[in-house]
């Protein structure tokens, strides 16, 4: 596909994103299953629904712009649900499980976010003044999720570090100390 002018990139990120969000309406239904907190789990859960509101939303814009969504493939987002599907088959405690579960779901947020503000800086430039709100609401949607995340990432990945047989919060601190409290250096001795 040739892309001569900005509508024509825009028209191109618009189907890689609808691509992306397809990929994630189909990755989240796991991801609620493999989460053991509640809270993450309803999160995601949450997501899911808004989720589907952004592939309406942009199907909705390529349809003013006389386009369909196509058949086009994210492969940054299909990297990156890659990556977290590998995070869900590993062993591990539950707690850590969920904290490498909120890392993933902030790489998707943060990648659909750079996306997000690309697409409505490009539709106010284009004057496709509709297009461009549906699209900053979106951005702030994805937003609202990854702060949601990082509210709980403070809890969960404190008890993934309780997870850790014989770990405290105190040595986390202090882990890399020698017995007489001078920090422990790997230059060798001289």
């Amino acid at each position: 596909m040739s892309m001569q002018n900005l509508e024509e990139l825009m028209v191109d990120k618009l189907k890689d994103v609808h691509d992306a969000e397809r990929r994630i309406t189909h990755a989240l239904p796991k991801m609620i299953k493999a989460a053991s907190s509640e809270e993450l789990s309803t999160a995601f859960q949450d997501h899911l629904k808004v989720t589907e509101e952004h592939i309406a939303r942009l199907e909705s814009i390529l349809e003013t712009l006389g386009k369909a969504p196509g058949r086009k493939t994210c492969y940054g987002m299909k990297g990156l649900l890659e990556e977290g599907q590998e995070l869900m088959e590993k062993e591990a405690p539950e707690s850590v499980k969920d904290a490498g579960l909120i890392a993933a779901a902030q790489a998707v947020e943060h990648y659909e976010m750079a996306a997000y503000g690309c697409l409505k800086t490009w539709a106010e430039l284009l004057n496709l003044r509709d297009e461009a709100e549906m699209l900053d609401q979106t951005l702030h949607e994805e937003k609202e999720a990854d702060e949601k995340l990082t509210e709980l990432a403070s809890s969960l990945n404190a008890q993934a570090v309780e997870a850790i047989e014989g770990y405290s919060s105190h040595s986390v601190g202090t882990r890399r100390s020698t017995g007489n409290g001078a920090r422990s250096s790997n230059r060798p001795s001289r």
